[in-house]
């Protein structure tokens, strides 16, 4: 269906040796190349046979129906998390026992070296070999660390990619059955949703799933080796943990769970707002109602902005935290130990460090986050269940026959309980009948349809259909692909048929202005396309599938007159003949010639029988059937552009974009045009710097100031606790030394040398408290050693001091936490308060030529990224720099020596830090190119599902939507790949370093003398980088990706603005104004773009007050432009006055309020009816229901305050419209347009809109744009237009007497019996004028 793109390059992990599959090495060719040269969807691998999605969902769906059919007739419902359970469990719980390897055996390990490595250190032993031994026994650990996790993050990544696969491709076959009631509970945001949001927690969730498991094994086995170091001390430290983690973090995680779901809700109801506002912002821009609009948008962003603040305040306790746990914890467990009596010292302290560094790890990140993912991931499994378990369409129990024919017994259905929506239904058409089915809208016309193709269900009677159906759906389904593709629909192309097809339907011209003709790519729902040839390419869908009863839902509505009459007379009556065919039409003037007509009224038959058995009816709605003898064909020339050269705007979206649309054998262009996507997703602008706009969108440089030095203020203390520890546990060995004096080296009395290596014997000390060779002094405890006095800080004051520090770091850590989430939300704010605004100030020129998707998408992914992930992961970066920074500070202060080691590695690490980000920001972009054919895919089939399903082309829809996965595969696996190998190759430098600390105090223990406490600070804070590195790398890079949402936002804040919208002082009109209704067009011209020829040209006429003037013209005559003249909506030439007045003088808002409008396309919002007619709360209750009165609504709503479903969704077209006339009489403007308002209508409503204009605007000026030439033959006068020119302007009557003239021509096309009755209409109609009877 959609365009798909074929995979070619084989995967290179197929054969790999084991030293490249160990290293990662099979994608450094394809990080070489996308450094150097950029990678493209050519580049892209084939997925790997165990990754495919026909495979993964075959496997998936095997299980799933076993668990249905294990669980049917039981209460219990179908478990989804067992059927994926026994899919993937054997794999998943192999790669879990390497998981415990690592995390209780690797992990845990390495306290234990470290102490007995800082020990030899600290007890100044002199066997170097034992130093050498250690420490290549603690990289050697950290090296298997390293590998294992990786390659096990990986794997565990690829199992969790792989149920995604599946549960997607489940998903989709499960949209494929769906019955209609449960297509109704079913949006296509809600399916986008479970496929974007949803099936992704197992992404998120499986990697992360075995820290549940492994916790406590771990736990009990690092408690084991603290007691043994430090006895009772250690549970103090572990309380302190675990009462940080379990009630804080479990009342943190279930608050932010509750605000994440109102935060949902109001951003749902947001982003529906907004959708409203852009698909319907002509109307909102023509009515100016832009100021309520945003009233109304920035009152739901408020309410949604207070909760994501509510939450990022509890994430930064959550963030802070991680900073200052482990630091917490060790303090309370050293302090406990010294209050104990016991005397601490560098080896206990530092394996402590890092044993709390781990458990830091394990009980404060990994094991929330799993049970945190995993909460998410059972409600995300429960939605899918509850999806997979929606009721599908069964079979109706239609009986097929061979006949041909149709025939319907006694059926009674209804798409609810409790509400027929068919009745008492007895119809038998014999085979080869032309059968019309007419009736008003809402009749249940389109119903009967539905019935036959097994959409509807029946309660009573019975069903005979007589061979294939095809069927074509009143609104026309176009899918992403070629015009032929769309044609052919997976059937096998046949060169005759197909050209007889085409050429039945009209397309030939079509073909011919197409750039690639057939071979022309249109866009979604073939937006690029006129209205009429998105019909006319429906229909050919429906005819080019060979079948013995065509179904066609009112295919000739969205065409012109002679358009529509070579439709029904080459295609329909002449082409299908001797096929059943079924016509649901609204075009009456057909009706006699076809073979049996069905007139149904409120669900039920009122008549039924050849054209004139009907007319003999004494049924009131016959008396349409009977003008129908007498009447031509309705001109519609609202959809086509098949006779006109230059096309109209909105109806081509200009010529010039047939460019990005044309079919091209390239990679980028056939796979929806990736180049223009990639541009789009990224953001190109290079004089953006998205990082300082997003700062300076504060508004605020002192809180940034502020910020900034807070950060840096909360981690100097965060380091000055870790200097101090170690500062403190070298003065307590000092004070508890061994008392064999040696050789004083001086008597001077000094503070003991502790930031340096020093070449004193600092091993052997006297501390003799009996002897009073101590001198108490203050806060000071003078101690002789070694001859020499050496002042030590009392134990006491060091450890208040060490208190102090513990607290003020996490003061500050808090708080800073605090300041930097309300800036990022300062910046939000703002951020989505300037697109907003500039959005609304945007000319509809952007508008047509920006794709609602691409738009919406600004204020939904693009402000969900900056709200609430920019924000964590941003804080995320700046923690682990600053953290960084501190570590590296301490362990040169250490050894100075590893600041040679700090520059090489440096190199080394920005190199791949640099090589990192830009791989990474590529395949993220791959990645979301890939991904959106999958929705798009989802979105087309939704729309599509009953032509879907009528063509059998379920499976062929299937293979395409696993082939879209395919796809994405291939471009999500080479990310985490690139996530795996960098982590490795980040953590391998990491690892070169620990080496290069440890070894070298190995090498100057030989030389002098080391201190413990400097080692054992310096190596743990060593083995914090070996993780530490290569997450703050992907956190960078995480960053600059969510920067590109910034700055796709900032782009929509420089849009060209129209305005001004406020009339300058100087030229207000004199009020009231207008009061006459007086237009003016002198020299008016019109173009949409300044490259583009003009649609109007110099126009010259004048429509006097009150005057009745209808416009006609065949498509892209510049009709609708006229209105876009009239409101402003593009760069206009020339001038128009309205009573004497230039409007370019005015203000938008000013002239836009003046002029009233019936829109072709009613508009209304998912708000109140209230505030659907008045959203400015001008009118009191009495006045909007005595409108809804006149327009005869006043008995559909009880309640003014009646909520109006997305769309308009509970009134039908006909309602809509009226409830648009509604507005207009309520705004009671002396000028009103109406354009082509009742193109979509019935009879009927289209007689109530008529009269109540001629009744209601009696004294007005009316702009009618001609949908029904007999709506427009009693105006004043009639407009002709043909190309953006004005050809005639005269009473229709005179026109008409203009044998070879434009108008006259124009009434010709609807046949001798309509002309002559439109000519009667405007002669009595120009009689009565000119004996002053007029009765407008």
């Amino acid at each position: 269906m959609d365009l798909g793109y074929t995979l070619t390059k084989d995967n290179p992990m197929k054969g790999v040796n084991i030293v490249s599959k160990l290293f990662f090495g099979w994608i450094i060719p394809l990080v070489r190349r996308g450094t150097r040269h950029n990678l493209e969807l050519i580049d892209l691998y084939k997925v790997l046979e165990g990754d495919e999605s026909k495979g993964l969902a075959d496997a998936l769906a095997k299980n799933w129906q076993n668990e249905i059919h294990k669980k049917s007739g039981q209460k219990i419902k179908p478990s989804l998390l067992k059927a994926i359970t026994k899919t993937y469990y054997k794999e998943f719980f192999l790669y879990g026992l390497l998981w415990a390897f690592i995390n209780i055996i690797l992990l845990s390990s390495r306290p234990i070296i470290l102490a007995q490595l800082i020990a030899l250190f600290s007890n100044h032993n002199t066997d170097s070999t034992k130093m050498y031994y250690y420490s290549a026994a603690l990289v050697g650990v950290s090296i298997a660390t390293a590998f294992f996790y990786h390659h096990v993050q990986f794997s565990l990544s690829v199992i969790g990619m792989r149920i995604r696969i599946a549960t997607s491709s489940l998903i989709y076959r499960k949209i494929t059955k769906l019955n209609h009631k449960a297509l109704g509970q079913t949006a296509v945001g809600q399916v986008v949703n479970l496929l974007s949001n949803d099936v992704n927690r197992f992404d998120l969730l499986i990697p992360n799933l075995h820290a549940i498991w492994v916790m406590p094994i771990q736990v009990a086995f690092l408690l084991f080796i603290m007691w043994y170091q430090v006895g009772i001390s250690s549970l103090f430290g572990i309380v302190v943990m675990v009462i940080l983690t379990v009630p804080v973090q479990g009342f943190l995680a279930k608050y932010v769970a509750k605000l994440r779901i109102s935060i949902s809700k109001k951003t749902d109801n947001r982003v529906k707002i907004m959708s409203e506002v852009i698909s319907g912002i002509q109307v909102i821009k023509m009515y100016a109602w832009e100021k309520p609009f945003e009233k109304l948008i920035n009152l739901a962003r408020k309410t949604e902005i207070e909760d994501i603040t509510s939450a990022s305040y509890l994430r930064g306790v959550y963030s802070s935290c991680m900073v200052f746990m482990d630091r917490v914890s060790l303090g309370c467990t050293v302090i406990c130990f010294i209050l104990l009596g016991n005397n601490i010292s560098a080896d206990k302290v530092f394996s402590l460090a890092q044993t709390f560094n781990i458990l830091q790890l394990v009980v404060a990140i990994s094991y929330p986050i799993a049970i945190s993912l995993g909460a998410e991931s059972l409600v995300s499994v429960e939605r899918l269940q509850n999806f997979l378990l929606l009721e599908e369409k069964e079979e109706t129990g239609i009986e097929r026959t061979k006949d041909g024919g149709i025939s319907l017994s006694n059926i009674e259905a209804s798409w609810t309980p409790n509400n027929r929506t068919l009745q008492n239904i007895d119809v038998r058409i014999r085979p080869g009948t032309l059968c019309a089915i007419v009736g008003p809208v809402g009749a249940g016309k389109s119903s009967l349809l539905q019935i036959l193709l097994g959409e509807m269900p029946f309660d009573t009677g019975k069903i005979q259909i007589g061979g294939e159906i095809s069927y074509c759906s009143q609104e026309p389904w176009l899918f992403q692909s070629t015009v032929r593709s769309n044609i052919l629909f997976g059937l096998q192309y046949q060169r005759t048929w197909y050209k007889k097809v085409v050429q039945v339907c009209a397309l030939e011209k079509d073909f011919e202005q197409f750039p690639h003709r057939d071979r022309t790519i249109v866009g979604e729902k073939g937006v690029s396309l006129s209205g009429g040839q998105r019909a006319r390419i429906n229909l050919a869908r429906a005819i080019y599938r060979k079948a013995d009863i065509y179904l066609l839902d009112d295919p000739l509505s969205a065409v012109d007159t002679h358009v529509g009459k070579h439709l029904f007379e080459n295609c329909i009556y002449n082409h299908l003949k001797g096929k059943t065919r079924i016509l649901v039409t609204h075009q009456l003037q057909y009706l006699k010639k076809a073979d049996f007509i069905i007139l149904v009224n409120k669900g039920k038959i009122e008549a039924q029988g050849t054209f004139e058995e009907l007319s003999r009816c004494a049924l009131d709605f016959t008396k349409l059937l009977i003008a129908a003898d007498e009447s031509g064909e309705k001109p519609n020339e609202s959809a086509d552009a098949e006779n006109a050269d230059a096309p109209k705007r909105g109806t081509f979206r200009r010529m010039s974009n047939w460019s990005a649309l044309s079919f091209r054998s390239d990679v980028s262009d056939s796979y929806k045009g990736a180049d223009e996507v990639i541009e789009e997703e990224s953001g190109t602008d290079p004089n953006v710097k998205p990082f300082k706009s997003y700062l300076l969108s504060t508004k605020s440089i002192c809180m940034l100031v502020l910020l900034i030095t807070l950060l840096v203020l909360a981690q100097a203390f965060c380091a000055a606790v870790d200097l101090w520890l170690a500062f403190w546990t070298t003065e307590e060995e000092t004070r508890h030394a061994n008392y064999e004096v040696t050789n004083l080296q001086s008597s001077s009395t000094d503070f003991h040398p502790y930031l340096r290596n020093s070449t004193e014997n600092m091993t052997k000390y006297v501390y003799d408290i009996d002897n009073d060779t101590s001198h108490f002094d203050g806060i000071f405890d003078y101690v002789e050693v070694n001859g020499k006095i050496t002042k030590l800080v009392k134990t006491t004051y060091a450890m208040y001091f060490y208190g102090a520090l513990l607290v003020l770091c996490v003061l500050l850590t808090i708080f800073r936490s605090f300041l930097f989430f309300k800036t990022c939300m300062m910046s939000s704010i703002n951020l989505h308060s300037n697109i907003f605004h500039s959005l609304l100030e945007a000319p509809m020129r952007f508008f047509d030529t920006n794709p609602t998707g691409r738009v919406l998408n600004r204020f939904s992914k693009d402000m969900g990224a900056i709200d609430e992930v920019l924000p964590r992961v941003l804080l995320d970066a700046v923690q682990i720099f600053l953290v960084m920074a501190g570590l590296l500070i301490n362990i040169v202060l250490s050894n100075a020596y590893m600041i040679i080691a700090i520059i090489v590695l440096g190199y080394v690490f920005l190199k791949f830090r640099k090589w990192y980000i830009e791989i990474a920001k590529i395949l993220k972009h791959l990645e979301g190119i890939t991904k959106s054919p999958v929705f798009s895919h989802v979105n087309s089939s939704l729309n599509g599902i009953t032509t879907i399903r009528s063509s059998n082309a379920e499976q062929l829809l299937i293979n395409e939507f696993d082939n879209h996965q395919d796809v994405h595969t291939s471009a999500w696996y080479l990310t985490i790949a690139c996530v795996g190998a960098f982590g490795l190759w980040l953590d391998i430098i990491a690892v070169i370093f620990l080496a290069c600390v440890t070894f070298t105090f190995a090498v100057l223990a030989n030389y002098t003398e080391v201190n413990g406490s400097l080692v054992g600070l310096a190596v743990s804070q060593s083995l914090v980088l070996t993780g530490m590195l290569q997450y703050g790398i992907r956190q960078t890079a995480e960053v600059i990706n969510q920067l590109t949402s910034v700055e796709r936002v900032l782009q929509y804040t420089n849009l060209d603005k129209e305005g001004p919208f406020e009339t300058p002082p100087g030229n207000t009109p004199k009020q009231p104004w207008p009061v006459e209704g007086f237009l003016e067009f002198r020299n008016a011209s019109l173009r949409y773009a300044e490259t583009e020829a003009a649609v109007l040209k110099n126009l010259k006429f004048v429509i006097e007050p009150g005057e009745k003037v209808g416009i006609v013209g065949r498509t892209g005559a510049g009709k609708s432009s006229l209105i876009s003249a009239l409101f402003r909506l593009a760069p206009l030439e020339g001038s128009i006055f309205v009573d004497g007045v230039d409007i370019a003088s005015l203000g938008l808002t000013d002239l836009r309020k003046k002029i009233s409008i019936i829109p072709q396309e009613p508009v209304l919002f998912s708000e109140t009816l209230r505030y659907n007619l008045d959203p400015f709360d001008q009118f009191a209750d009495k006045e909007l229901w005595r409108a809804l009165e006149e327009v005869e609504l006043r008995d559909s709503v009880d309640s003014l305050e009646f909520m109006v479903a997305e769309g308009g969704g509970n009134f039908s077209v006909g309602q809509r419209q009226l409830i648009c006339l509604a507005r207009a009489i309520l705004k009671n403007n002396k000028i009103l347009i109406l354009d082509e308002a009742t193109a979509n209508v019935d009879q009927r409503t289209d007689s109530l809109i008529q009269l109540t204009i001629r009744r209601v605007f009696k004294d007005c000026t009316v702009l009618t744009i001609a949908h029904r030439l007999n709506t427009i033959m009693d105006s004043d006068k009639v407009l002709v237009m043909s190309f953006g020119n004005m050809v005639e302007f005269d009473h229709p009557h005179k026109l008409l007497q203009i044998e070879d003239g434009y108008f006259h021509k124009l009434v010709m096309e609807t046949g001798p019996s309509m002309t002559e009755q439109l000519k009667e209409i405007s002669r009595n109609a120009y009689m009565n004028k000119k004996n002053g009877n007029d009765t407008n």
